[in-house]
């Protein structure tokens, strides 16, 4: 017999739907798990994606064609043009393309997120998702962390490291950043190895630790290829979702619906609900059931650096050498910066934009990324057509505050370049690699302009859809993820966070699905 009323809906099997929808399933609840892309199993995913390197799968056209949003573009800062923004889609969502990185925030943010009234989000109140939800291999006996769950935490031991890791890591030693082995204790700061989402040497993603073992239990239907259009309500509560299965509108119904699409579709099945900013909905024709700045906030880290072109014996050898190992996180002082609002990255191959060198062996870099922006854009419907993407603006380094930190980092970070180890893997001088950052480093101006027109994301993309109290006029959700003024409707992935963390997201996404599922389960 078909169901056709389930318990929960979910909407988005990624890093947080996933989580969130294994667990609930072990609770016994019958749930729908919608997602737009495919459903596969995870001996399906594509080789090149369980790779170390994510690299070779971005240059590569066909390699995972399937489990990338088509024709999904953003702008970074207000003067560039849009250009495609790199997000997951089928089973797994970004985990399945990501560059694998398992870096949690500060615990501190979550008291921040407390204090502004996002109720049961402080350190205590998260701490025990984090460990539930991770295989540490190195540290999982200690207290902050966990053993046997669905997530492992590998670290690249020092002798497999690449160059240019070997050489961020000792030249910012020298800089007097200290070693820190584990990033994820808490108060860890300065030079580290990261932490990534692999088991012997292949991607894990949240398909293969939480849905492939959910898949048998009964209670958990998953449906590919199913892009909502919209949630259903009763006068003001959600009842269920509408999606489309070959252009075919298919209703479907629930006590309780999800929306944990991510942070650039979350808000658009919102919009086309009828829930966000009054004066843009009626002007695409949609009726408003609740007028609340959905899509607005949106947040990433500005990502920046220096090119290291490098000698050939310093180059990676494989497709499968993991491009990063080692990453610094420190605080600039700004007195609008809180700690470790700042990250220095290795790039064995660099990932830095085409203005620098391109995707291609033989280029590494340092990479400068700020962890704690002030800047923000928005999400926007272009039309109330669920084919249509999104207009994203990510509004990057538009407030001051931003632009002073990059541009004090980038002076550190040439001094740091000019470290004798770089120079023993270099293929040539730093300043002729890098002619217009170095032409801008000693002139504000001249800098903003460059970094303006450089810049690119670390696609972390966050705070679509906050989360606060009830009487914060940014905020969407409430601190139990309820959308405010609907009923039976949450929203539960990285757009419900009030601001994008001081860290890589997909852990934190994580943290929230197992969060959510828990207290579901016991409401």
């Amino acid at each position: 017999m078909t169901v056709q009323h389930w318990d929960v809906i979910v909407v988005g099997a990624g890093s947080a739907g996933a989580p969130l929808s294994a667990r609930l399933a072990d609770t016994g609840r019958r749930v729908l798990l919608l997602e737009a892309g495919p459903d596969y199993r995870a001996t399906a995913l594509p080789e090149v994606l369980r790779s170390p390197n994510p690299i070779p799968a971005l240059l590569d056209p066909d390699a995972g064609r399937d489990l990338v949003w088509p024709e999904l573009l953003a702008t970074r800062t207000d003067t560039q043009a849009a250009a495609p923004y790199w997000r997951g889609r089928g089973t797994g969502g970004s985990s399945a393309i990501n560059g694998q990185i398992a870096i949690r925030p500060p615990l501190e943010e979550f008291d921040a997120w407390s204090a502004a009234g996002c109720t049961g989000w402080s350190r205590t109140d998260v701490l025990p998702f984090f460990n539930r939800s991770e295989d540490d291999e190195q540290f999982g006996e200690r207290p902050y962390h966990g053993t046997g769950g669905p997530v492992p935490i590998h670290r690249t031991p020092r002798s497999a490291w690449g160059s240019v890791d070997a050489a961020l890591h000792a030249a910012a030693l020298a800089a007097g950043h200290p070693w820190a082995e584990d990033v994820n204790a808490p108060g860890a700061a300065g030079v580290s190895p990261y932490p990534i989402n692999s088991r012997d040497g292949r991607r894990v993603s949240v398909n293969d630790g939480y849905l492939e073992p959910a898949r048998g239990s009964g209670k958990l239907t998953i449906r590919g290829d199913a892009l909502v259009e919209r949630v259903l309500f009763d006068r003001n509560r959600a009842v269920g979702a509408r999606y489309l299965a070959d252009g075919v509108p298919i209703d479907v119904h629930a006590d309780l619906v999800v929306l944990s699409a991510g942070a650039i579709h979350s808000p658009t099945v919102l919009l086309r609900s009828g829930i966000g900013p009054a004066a843009a909905l009626r002007g695409l024709g949609i009726d408003v059931l609740a007028d609340l700045p959905v899509g607005q906030g949106l947040q990433d880290h500005p990502l920046t650096g220096i090119s290291v072109p490098l000698r050939e014996a310093a180059a990676i050898r494989t497709p499968d050498d993991r491009h990063t190992n080692v990453c610094v996180r420190y605080s600039s002082g700004h007195p609008d910066g809180g700690a470790l609002d700042m990250m220095l990255v290795s790039f064995n191959q660099s990932i830095l934009p085409t203005e620098y060198t391109g995707f291609r062996f033989g280029a590494g870099a340092f990479g400068l990324i700020l962890n704690q922006p002030w800047s923000r854009g928005s999400v926007e419907l272009a039309s109330a057509d669920p084919a249509v993407q999104p207009v994203v603006r990510e509004s990057m380094l538009s407030d001051e505050r931003d632009r002073a930190r990059l541009r004090e980092g980038m002076r550190a970070l040439a001094e740091l370049a000019a470290d004798p180890g770089v120079a023993s893997i270099s293929d040539g001088a730093l300043d002729k690699a890098n002619a217009s950052l170095y032409a801008a480093l000693d002139d504000d101006t001249r800098l903003d302009s460059h970094l303006l027109a450089t810049a690119a994301d670390a696609q972390h993309a966050t705070s679509t859809c906050r989360m606060g109290s009830p009487d914060d006029p940014s905020a969407v959700v409430a601190g139990d993820c309820g959308v405010l003024g609907v009923d039976g409707l949450r929203v539960v992935d990285a757009s419900v966070f009030p601001s994008v963390p001081r860290a890589n997201t997909h852990l934190a996404a994580v943290m929230v699905g197992e969060a959510m599922a828990d207290r579901i389960a016991r409401n």
